[in-house]
């Protein structure tokens, strides 16, 4: 691994990022909470953690990817999926990757000012090799000191069963790792917070939660779901957002960015505004419904600024007392 790529510096900034990381996953995996009390009766504001995802830069190196989201003012990061380099899709973090590589990743992403916050799984839960695979990177993230992992079902519908079973033998190695199972929405049997909220609570543990994707459960269910009516449902339970919006006007309906399409964001993350938890907010769609997607990547960073202005006003807005 070259030194242009993982520079070894900030050794006391990793340090101190090191007892954040720390203290936000203990936060996370903590036990279930009631959604936010009456007004008048809040408590302690939920600790939102804005971060970029890699997904948007996809189409260019990881390493334009992180510099993008960094100067585009974000403090925090999740990995996912692949990035083109040298003409070829790679991995973020393959499947089989030691947990040394992505310790170095994780460093290279402190050295830059980012905190890693979520890695994608890329594995369903019922896959074939989905307990190895998740066993592995579980152990990665605990490495890198990345408090969530996340996972989601197949489209065409889970297994309940079987995720009990894998989830329940996941969750000792969670504990032991202090990283969190999130599974999100994803069509399907899984395809609302609810369902997702469903398996978890069987599992009854601290370290199997849900992560919550709005944008998904317009989605895959075509807007006959409120997301703000399933999160109700699972709000207890919720540990992290994937953000991203949907528009189903003008058509064709597809995700966008927060604040761009029909989505509450005020009313969906007040829902979770005063948990007392570190929660991750994830950007894993910034883009503008209908416009062609950058071809540069500095038109993704413009759209990366954006996203998180915007998910900040809300926060500002949502945990203002009055």
């Amino acid at each position: 691994m070259s030194d242009r790529v993982f520079p070894r510096r900030g050794f006391l900034e990793a340090s101190a990022f090191a007892g954040a990381a720390l203290t936000a996953a203990h936060a996370q995996a903590g036990p279930a909470q009631s959604p936010n009390p009456p007004a008048g009766q809040r408590g302690t504001p939920t600790r939102f953690q804005i971060a970029c995802m890699t997904l948007p830069y996809s189409a260019f190196p990881l390493q334009r990817a992180l510099t993008g989201i960094r100067d585009a003012g974000f403090r925090h990061v999740a990995w996912g999926t692949t990035h083109r380099d040298n003409g070829k899709q790679i991995p973020v973090m393959a499947p089989d990757a030691p947990p040394e590589r992505a310790r170095e990743l994780g460093q290279h992403c402190r050295d830059l000012g980012l905190e890693p916050v979520m890695m994608f799984s890329g594995i369903y839960p019922e896959a074939k090799n989905g307990l190895d695979v998740l066993r592995q990177r579980i152990r990665q993230a605990a490495a890198a000191r990345i408090p969530q992992v996340l996972t989601f079902g197949h489209t065409r519908g889970g297994n309940a069963q079987l995720w009990l079973e894998r989830f329940r033998q996941l969750a000792p190695l969670c504990r032991d790792s202090n990283v969190v199972l999130v599974v999100k929405q994803h069509g399907g049997e899984t395809g609302t917070g609810a369902a997702c909220a469903k398996i978890t609570r069987e599992v009854n543990d601290p370290f199997i939660k849900v992560n919550y994707d709005a944008g998904n459960v317009m989605d895959y269910l075509e807007g006959k779901i409120n997301p703000l009516s399933d999160l109700e449902e699972c709000a207890a339970d919720v540990r992290s957002f994937c953000i991203k919006d949907h528009r189903f006007f003008p058509p064709p309906h597809q995700d966008c960015g927060p604040g761009l399409g029909e989505i509450d964001h005020y009313r969906l993350l007040h829902k979770v505004a005063f948990t007392g938890l570190s929660m991750p907010l994830c950007c894993e769609n910034i883009f503008a419904p209908r416009l062609p997607r950058p071809t540069q990547p500095e038109g993704i960073d413009v759209l990366a600024r954006r996203a998180r202005e915007f998910l900040e006003l809300v926060i500002q807005a949502i945990q203002l007392r009055s």
